[in-house]
């Protein structure tokens, strides 16, 4: 549910005829999913179902993101704008959003991604992660480190760490970059092992920000 309570009497409903922009973001990556409309009725479902729900104008009825396709967009906050005529979903979403199999709507015709928030690389890591957890592919570094145990990826994790400062201490800058990044990709590795992941690094950050 939406973690801010929305008071659905203040928008300005008769700006856009009843309908109001809605700009879809996924809340994980920052990646902007998609662009829709909501009149009164789909943004009281969408609060009330946690699935976020769209008017179509095409069809002229109520439209659940992935009634259909399975492809569900899970509501996790709902922000209003300045001018309360425009709406900002964060949303966790259950397969690709776009009809084409893209996660994005935005994303381009030929099937690359379109540009993505530099903090989305953390999301999509953990996703991968997480993946490897599940599936544990053949011939991947991943699948070997989770196989080897916590205590094993908690020494590499010491190890990537001495790296990080070594180098940060008498190497370049860009050495330092590369040796953080296996230090990120390991802890990601020993958190998932651990029952968290980044995502849940990246929330204790916040709370942290938040309460400062």
């Amino acid at each position: 549910m939406s973690r801010v309570p929305v008071d659905v009497d203040s928008l300005d409903w008769d700006k856009g005829d009843g309908l109001l922009p809605v700009i879809v973001q996924d809340a994980s990556s920052a990646r902007v999913l998609m662009l829709g409309y909501m009149n009164r009725a789909a943004l009281e479902l969408t609060l009330s179902s946690a699935r976020v729900t769209f008017f179509s104008r095409r069809r002229g009825q109520l439209w659940v993101k992935g009634e259909t396709s399975g492809h569900f967009l899970q509501l996790v906050d709902v922000q209003i704008d300045c001018d309360h005529d425009s709406l900002l979903v964060l949303a966790q979403p259950v397969g690709p959003t776009c009809h084409r199999q893209t996660e994005s709507c935005f994303d381009r015709s030929d099937g690359s991604t379109s540009a993505e928030p530099t903090a989305s690389e953390l999301a999509r890591l953990d996703g991968t992660i997480g993946e490897r957890l599940r599936l544990l592919p053949e011939k991947s570094y991943t699948t070997e480190l989770i196989q080897a145990g916590p205590l094993r990826v908690a020494q590499k994790v010491g190890e990537e760490g001495v790296e990080v400062a070594l180098a940060g201490a008498a190497q370049s800058v860009e050495r330092v970059v590369a040796e953080s990044a296996d230090l990120i990709y390991h802890l990601g590795v020993l958190l998932h092992l651990r029952g968290s992941s980044l995502a849940a690094v990246l929330a204790e950050l916040r709370e942290r920000r938040l309460g400062a």
